[in-house]
């Protein structure tokens, strides 16, 4: 019987954390790749090493190369530049578009039934260009944003209220970061609506915090971003595709006429199952809702617009 096989690209924090927590998780196989000669290798051997004290028998290999990678059921693309002071938004686009298409076509040449897992920055904008060079359907490829953005919600109202975060359930959709769009109404602690429970100035303080995403963390970190938490966006998602859980998840989708947009990657709640995305998960939003949602797939749309005409091209 084959087993089960993801490849992580990128063995930096993101990556290794990624790597880290499928393997403990007992979800697969895994393959750590990365550019640096001995690096993901050397990761891969010290989770190797963990592996009988936490009681896990998958295995963890580190490779520069995609020969490794074949026949993975799971591609999660971690590896891309972040952004340094002086390179504008567009500058950072523009060299991780080179990065994740190179990576993405490559191992996708070898794996041509896996789904694909983007969690490289910007990110829904990078899921474009996994598309346009794996060629794959809408359905095997997904972002994984929603999920880290609503986990970050729930944490600081969970926080507020004083109450367990599996207490709190939060909505979250369009582009990732600046671009999201919080749903309060449908955010609920034990079904009760946080609108019941917070005045709306709260409420606005919390979300403001929310978009800020990762950037908080930087500032406290002085070098390097947030992992930990990405890294458990990642496992969610692997876990319910490997499983056919069939969670309901925020993730970046590209929509075909769902919520009224098309061609363009957005945050949308949506099936996750063995088949990857299976579906998209409509519902009544109001008319400032939907204006918010039209304004940020349309600034997403707009950054699509920027990328190079020769992606993926030898």
């Amino acid at each position: 019987m084959k087993r089960t096989r993801i490849t992580v690209i990128g063995a930096g924090n993101v990556g290794a954390t990624t790597a880290h927590r499928l393997a403990e998780g007992q979800l697969g196989d895994v393959v750590l790749v990365d550019v640096v000669e001995g690096m993901p290798q050397g990761k891969a051997l010290d989770l190797v090493q963990a592996a009988p004290v936490v009681h896990h028998d998958c295995s963890v290999v580190g490779a520069n190369d995609y020969e490794a990678t074949a026949s993975s059921d799971i591609i999660v693309m971690t590896a891309g530049l972040a952004r340094k002071p002086g390179m504008s938004r567009d500058d950072l686009q523009d060299a991780n578009a080179r990065i994740v298409a190179a990576c993405i076509q490559r191992a996708c040449k070898v794996s041509r039934e896996s789904t694909v897992l983007m969690v490289t920055n910007p990110l829904d904008v990078m899921c474009e260009v996994a598309r346009r060079v794996s060629g794959f359907p809408r359905e095997r490829i997904v972002g994984m944003a929603g999920v880290l953005d609503t986990a970050r919600l729930r944490a600081f109202l969970a926080a507020e209220l004083n109450v367990s975060t599996e207490s709190v359930s939060a909505l979250v959709l369009g582009g990732h970061g600046d671009n999201m769009v919080p749903l309060p109404r449908y955010t609920t602690v034990s079904g009760i609506p946080v609108t019941e429970l917070l005045p709306q100035q709260r409420i606005d303080a919390i979300v403001e915090r929310t978009a800020q995403g990762g950037g908080e963390i930087v500032k406290l970190l002085k070098t390097g971003s947030a992992y930990y938490a990405p890294a458990a966006g990642v496992y969610e998602m692997v876990e319910s595709i490997l499983r056919d859980r069939k969670k309901i998840l925020p993730c970046s989708v590209y929509l075909q006429g769902e919520f009224g947009l098309s061609d363009v990657w957005v945050g949308v709640p949506c099936r996750l199952g063995r088949a990857g995305m299976e579906g998209v998960f409509e519902f009544k939003l109001t008319a400032g809702e939907q204006a918010r949602l039209a304004k940020s797939a349309g600034d997403v749309k707009a950054q699509m617009e920027k990328l190079p005409g020769d992606l993926g091209a030898a």
